[in-house]
């Protein structure tokens, strides 16, 4: 198994954000809570607030601005779980055909995918059911940071799918997951899309806009695996 470890690239999607549109999900999901405590929200109180950080922290700034006396903590746990269930929903009509076409052609290249949600696994695997197998896997990432994870969350999933991090990209759907995947000591493939853009995505291999045929082309040819 360590000398397979060895040889094996591969590559870890953060699905919700990568492969669809989980940035506006969530931002949706934050101001839908917020508004309901009648707290002014916004793309740019985001930016400035929240992207890229913890949600607490980040909401505890916020609430702090805006002279809010609601709890960070329970909008944090509320933003959380409304997330998830939004993505019980979303994920499985994100399995597109371009999506299977990216996967299928990078595991046909001996590169091993790791499908990273935040959804619940149990409920949305069923979506995924044609693309699993040796060489493709779904994992579960429970991450407290917004819009993105940090570098020991790459690592988990390395780790946990048995990749090194040096031979394994990191497929992320923000200039903040492009970050924390170098720090981890990985290469990065970014997915830019509007909700994002303006942030920073120096640092990345190569910016796709989409997960396709294509796309999985590019990261070969980046893994030396094509």
């Amino acid at each position: 198994m360590a000398e397979e470890e060895q040889k094996t690239k591969g590559v870890v999607v953060e699905f919700d954000f990568a492969a669809m549109d989980g940035a506006g999900l969530l931002y949706k999901t934050m101001s839908r809570i917020l508004a309901d405590g009648d707290i002014p929200f916004d793309t740019r109180a985001e930016a400035q607030y929240l992207a890229g950080g913890n949600y607490q922290g980040g909401l505890a700034e916020y609430f702090a601005a805006v002279k809010t006396k609601k709890t960070a903590a329970k909008a944090a746990k509320d933003v959380a779980e409304g997330f998830r269930r939004a993505l019980n929903t979303a994920v499985p009509a994100a399995v597109s055909p371009d999506f299977s076409a990216f996967v299928k052609a990078l595991d046909a290249k001996g590169v091993k995918v790791v499908i990273s949600t935040r959804a619940d696994v149990e409920t949305v695997k069923g979506a995924f059911s044609d693309l699993l197998g040796d060489n493709v896997s779904l994992y579960q990432e429970t991450s407290s940071t917004y819009g993105s994870v940090k570098w020991d969350a790459w690592r988990r999933a390395c780790v946990a799918n048995h990749l090194r991090n040096f031979m394994t990209l990191a497929v992320t759907g923000s200039g903040y997951g492009v970050k924390s995947a170098l720090l981890a000591g990985m290469g990065a493939v970014a997915v830019a899309t509007a909700h994002v853009a303006y942030q920073d995505f120096g640092g990345a291999d190569d910016i796709v806009e989409k997960l396709d045929a294509d796309a999985a082309k590019k990261i070969a040819a980046i893994l030396r695996a094509d």
